[in-house]
């Protein structure tokens, strides 16, 4: 007659969150089955956890299951028959001494602890997660608003362009003027050099007047010269004049001895009378008209020179005063061309300086224009790369909660499956239960024993698999 064991274990290994009004938890079964022909076990580890949804009543589960099946078969001893007798062994109706191993109660702590801390942990990813949505939702309203409002970047280009064409057009202004300003520079340097040679040329006839001068004046020291000259000469021939008409009367007188004697000697001779007197009238009257004639002569030609010299000395004098008052009048025209010409110097480098501060506001401008640009284009590749790594990170998370959800389809599925396997099998059990209670106890430590294991060996299993995929997940390229 064939024999059919049934063996049930029921261990509670696992942690759960509590949530308000309800208490939880789920079991591991370990369930085996054999008959007089084969032998067929079936063995299950299954732990979750459970924990309450942040911010509201929803609760968020991750589960694990795990399977192990050496054989699964059924065996009949006889064939169909009649009702089997039932069996009664006395001595399994005793009370059962159940003991609890501390290993036992050690490791289901640890458990605790590790399924506490993968909670956290959990609880943390949720927390990111939510708060990554609320940022991809804030970028992507963000996003949105940019891309509805295109018309910014463009009144930003129009704002630069304006400023910069605003710039250009200065500075095209400022070009505009510069023939202009260079061709009044160009007059300026044609009337500076005009003025120049003009002063060149009243220098050279300054020059002139001057050797001219010097030359009158030579020829005013040679007159006077020859004044002094005559006028000694005419003091020598005066005192020439005197010394003969002292001589003459000298002589006449010494004469007039001499006839007195000889009309003495003459009349006591001869007694003869001769007329001296007119004779020596005629002397006198000749040389009197001699002298007269060299006296007008020399007065004459001492007039005619002096007239002469004063003549020329008043032409001289004439020109000189002339020439001062054209050395004077050059000398004003000179003062006011400099004048001119300091202040022509000066507009030339107020504008020159005009221009090059036009031209250094006009760089510092675009530089800044530049600099502005160049600071914007950063802050769009940096807003970018922001966007790009949220997105990135938004990716990463949705697949870490697609992973997550397809883990919880999976317990789901697997639930669904272990509850029909146990209500295929309550059956059994119940039937069972009668015979295999003297059992209890020694499987009972076993299926404890195989639940620690199992719950150990299904958690680094878990922590594994989730390792492979965030790996897998973050290996992923980005779109």
């Amino acid at each position: 007659m064939a024999q059919k064991t049934v063996r049930v274990t029921k261990n509670f290994s696992a942690s759960s969150a509590v949530i308000p009004g309800s208490r939880t938890n789920f079991s591991t079964v370990s369930v085996s089955r054999g008959g007089g022909a084969g032998f067929g076990r079936i063995s299950g580890g299954f732990g979750s956890r459970s924990l309450h949804g942040f911010g509201g009543s929803k609760r968020i589960s991750v589960g694990g299951y795990r399977t192990a099946r050496s054989g699964y078969s059924y065996g009949f001893g006889a064939g169909a028959g009649g009702i089997h007798e039932v069996t009664v062994n006395p001595n399994l109706l005793a009370p059962l001494n159940l003991e609890i191993d501390p290993s036992i109660q050690r490791v289901r702590k640890e458990e605790k602890e590790q399924i506490k801390t993968l909670n956290n942990k959990f609880a943390s990813f949720i927390d990111k997660v939510r708060f990554l949505e609320q940022q991809n939702k804030v970028l992507e309203t963000k996003w949105s608003l940019l891309q509805e409002q295109k018309i910014t970047p463009k009144q930003l280009d129009y704002i630069f362009e304006g400023y910069i064409n605003n710039l250009r057009r200065q500075l095209d202004n400022i070009l505009g003027e510069r023939p202009r300003l260079d061709s009044e520079l160009k007059n300026m340097q044609d009337a500076v050099e005009d003025y120049r040679m003009r002063y060149e040329e009243e220098i050279n006839k300054r020059t002139a007047a001057e050797n001219d001068f010097v030359v009158l004046k030579k020829d005013v020291d040679a007159a006077f010269m020859n004044k002094v000259e005559l006028e000694a000469k005419v003091d020598s021939i005066t005192d020439e004049i005197n010394f003969y008409r002292m001589l003459y009367e000298t002589e006449l007188a010494q004469m007039q001895a001499q006839v007195s004697d000889t009309a003495v000697i003459l009349q006591m001779d001869n007694n003869r009378n001769l007329d001296l007197n007119s004779i020596i009238e005629e002397v006198k009257a000749q040389y009197e008209d001699i002298a007269n004639r060299s006296r007008a002569e020399a007065e004459s030609w001492y007039q005619s020179k002096y007239e002469e010299l004063q003549l020329s000395a008043g032409k001289h004098g004439d020109d000189l005063r002339n020439t001062k008052i054209e050395i004077s009048e050059l000398n004003r025209v000179i003062q006011r061309l400099q004048s001119e010409i300091d202040n022509v110097k000066k507009q030339c480098a107020s504008l020159q300086a005009a221009i090059a501060d036009a031209e250094q506001r006009g760089e510092l401008a675009l530089k800044d224009a530049r600099i502005k640009l160049a600071e914007l284009e950063e802050a769009l590749t940096k807003a970018k790369a922001d966007m790009t790594r949220q997105l990135r990170e938004y990716q990463e998370l949705m697949n870490v909660k697609l992973a997550l959800d397809i883990e919880i389809v999976g317990y789901k599925i697997t639930k669904e499956k272990y509850a029909q396997i146990l209500r295929t099998h309550k059956l059994n059990w119940l039937l069972s239960s009668h015979s295999t209670i003297g059992s209890r106890t020694i499987k009972d430590s076993v299926g404890l024993s195989a639940l620690g294991g199992s719950a150990t060996t299904t958690l680094v299993f878990y922590l594994l698999f989730c390792f492979v995929l965030f790996w897998g997940l973050s290996a992923l390229p980005v779109q």
